[in-house]
């Protein structure tokens, strides 16, 4: 086809024999005339105030006036099966499909011109949770109602979803029923909220959607412009209606942005809080040093609730001290996982990485608090009797880990993250790495883990990079730490699964534009040719000596010949990018024919080739909790399901 209808635009800015002088950027734009791709993407969470809406808006005391008691609010939904549509057309909630409540919740979302207009004129955040009030005022419940579902709240800027996702597993095995809030979703979006560590059935999600959106719908004011949560918000509405419903016996709530002004902190009485390891992100939001982000994340701590954190860096965890001080919070620092093993047997993980032990030390803190504040048998025997102070804090008890405690943070799984699938030739590394400070961590486990791989008897191995950033993270930044790990190809493509939209309902996001995502894809492009261009280090994989910290010597044998500088090449969705990387040689992922252009620019012929006749194939995808959730909609299709 040629440069006026590429599926992939190499770039034309590296060096040797692959160079095209002739692309341009400007070819996306006849690209995006030619196919017409959809504005939507993968759905993200953005904190916004809403338009008019003012501290002390008249209505508030009105609408707190709407909330009723639970179980009013249960029978109240009888009535609400029968409702006038979205369109305006007669609609039935009991027939409703799952897709129709997942296209009417993605009107939610916050389009992005309003986001752009939204973060320039911020107002005062506290009228974040004094707006989620008045949203769970007209939901029909009361602040009250959120008390009896024994939560744990968890904040922190990388593992706090792990954290969550150890922590329920292992009250899990106690026996209790649990609910489990999280986000973003990879594939989709019922996977945010969980009973029992199973994402919601589209029946359960589709029911309380309808219910809690006609109910909203119905208790609009008029005299306001707040007529309905954005997304995130609806959502963290419709998962505690959920669990209320459901009858947990506790829910594990993981925090969406921040903390103080989270929506997830209108919840007043937790049992127990948690603060994960800290670091830079969504610094137009929370602040541009991690002191000010510590900030952010211990407003969570509430007054004589315990709460937990994990070693951080003097400064913020002195933040987070003096924050829980303030308010008279019992905050404790959690000892490392070692600590815990010691006189017995070695911890085994569900979740690969040796970060992970970080969040699982926590994690067992978290449940066995909440355990020890329900007044259950079996927390685990005490090692040490009397507490000790480490940088100013008690040191959270150390105990021996019962079997119920084994086995959770065994048989916990949370897909997307330091996550392994082998596929004959292929095999794919997801995590859904997005700071500087986790992609350190990937890159580590990455290593780690081609260490002891199994090498092929003969060919070649190959590297591959597929890499997405979004928001406001430095991708140059997270770039260069991926740098060593010495790719033949670095791939770039945007959170879009397919071309088309359709079927993709539950990946859409409209917070951005889709210029915006492609000439980002653009822009890493240009940044890991810049980084090829700089790089004047030794080779580390291929070093003789030791590497500090990590394996003697990472030497792919046989190693196929290394360019000047890494082929990169852009593609329009995640579906042609697999497409390339696979070569057909995936045995789950065979998508009917590669497009036309698919292989047209010499990058993408020649590595092509070289992809179909390697021995072993592996490929990094990291950036994006978003992309690889796209990846694992095309690679596990029973997760669409």
């Amino acid at each position: 086809m040629g440069d006026s209808d590429p599926s992939c635009i190499p770039d034309s800015r590296q060096r040797g024999p692959w160079a095209d002088p002739g692309m341009r950027a400007g070819s996306y734009q006849l690209e995006r005339r030619q196919r017409g791709l959809s504005r939507g993407v993968h759905a993200c969470e953005a904190l916004r105030a809403p338009p008019g809406w003012r501290a002390g808006s008249p209505g508030m005391k009105d609408a707190r006036a709407l909330a009723t008691s639970w179980p009013v609010a249960e029978r109240w939904w009888e009535s609400t099966m029968e409702r006038p549509g979205p369109s305006g057309r007669p609609f039935s909630a009991k027939t409703a499909s799952f897709q129709d409540a997942v296209r009417t919740l993605n009107t939610l979302q916050t389009n992005a011109s309003y986001l752009e207009q939204v973060k320039r004129q911020r107002g005062d955040p506290q009228t974040q949770l004094e707006a989620m009030e008045l949203f769970l005022a007209r939901s029909g419940l009361q602040l009250e109602d959120l008390d009896q579902l024994n939560i744990i709240h968890v904040t922190g800027t990388k593992g706090k979803g792990s954290t969550c996702a150890f922590t329920e597993r292992i009250l899990r095995s106690y026996g209790l029923k649990t609910g489990f809030f999280s986000s973003p979703h990879l594939v989709q979006v019922r996977e945010r909220i969980r009973i029992n560590g199973q994402p919601i059935s589209p029946e359960l999600f589709t029911n309380h959607f309808w219910r809690l959106y006609h109910r909203l719908q119905e208790t609009k004011d008029g005299s306001s412009c707040v007529s309905m949560p954005a997304y995130f918000r609806f959502l963290t509405l419709m998962a505690f209606h959920i669990f209320l419903q459901e009858k947990v016996d506790l829910a594990v709530v993981e925090v969406g942005i921040g903390g103080a002004y989270d929506c997830t902190n209108i919840i007043r009485k937790p049992v127990v809080c948690g603060v994960s390891s800290l670091g830079l992100d969504h610094t137009s939001l929370l602040g541009d040093t991690v002191e000010k982000i510590a900030w952010q994340k211990g407003g969570i701590f509430k007054r004589g609730v315990p709460a937990f954190t994990v070693l951080q860096p003097d400064g913020p965890l002195a933040v987070l001290r003096d924050r829980a001080q303030q308010i008279s919070c019992p905050l404790y620092l959690c000892p490392p996982l070692e600590a815990l093993e010691e006189g017995g047997p070695p911890l085994t993980l569900g979740l690969e990485g040796e970060h992970q032990r970080s969040n699982a030390a926590l994690a067992l803190q978290l449940a066995r608090c909440w355990l020890q504040q329900k007044d259950h048998q079996g927390i685990g025997e005490l090692k040490a009797s009397q507490p000790s102070l480490q940088w100013q804090l008690p040191l959270a008890p150390v105990f021996q880990p019962t079997s119920h405690m084994q086995h959770g943070l065994r048989d916990t799984e949370w897909p997307g993250r330091t996550q392994v699938l082998r596929r004959g030739p292929l095999t794919w590394y997801l995590d859904g790495a997005h700071t500087v400070s986790s992609v350190q961590a990937c890159v580590r486990w990455f290593r780690q883990a081609l260490r002891g791989r199994d090498r092929p008897d003969s060919g070649p191995e190959v590297r591959v990079l597929l890499f997405n950033s979004t928001g406001d993270r430095d991708p140059a930044a997270l770039l260069k730490l991926l740098q060593p790990c010495q790719f033949h190809y670095a791939v770039f493509c945007p959170n879009l699964t397919e071309v088309s939209p359709t079927g993709n309902e539950d990946q859409q996001n409209f917070t951005v534009t889709l210029d915006q995502v492609l000439l980002r894809c653009l822009t890493h492009q240009q940044h890991w040719s810049r980084l090829d261009k700089e790089q004047a280090s030794p080779n580390l994989w291929n070093s003789p000596g030791p590497e500090p910290g990590g394996p003697a010597s990472l030497l792919l044998a046989p190693c196929l010949p290394h360019p000047v500088s890494t082929s990169s090449l852009v593609f329009s969705c995640i579906s042609h990018a697999l497409q390339w990387i696979s070569q057909g040689r995936d045995p789950v992922f065979q998508p009917p024919s590669p497009p036309r252009g698919l292989l047209a620019h010499p990058v993408a012929g020649s590595g092509a080739s070289v992809l179909r006749e390697a021995a072993a194939i592996h490929v990094l995808v990291t950036g994006s909790l978003h992309l690889v959730g796209g990846v694992l909609k095309l690679l596990e299709p029973s997760l669409s399901q």
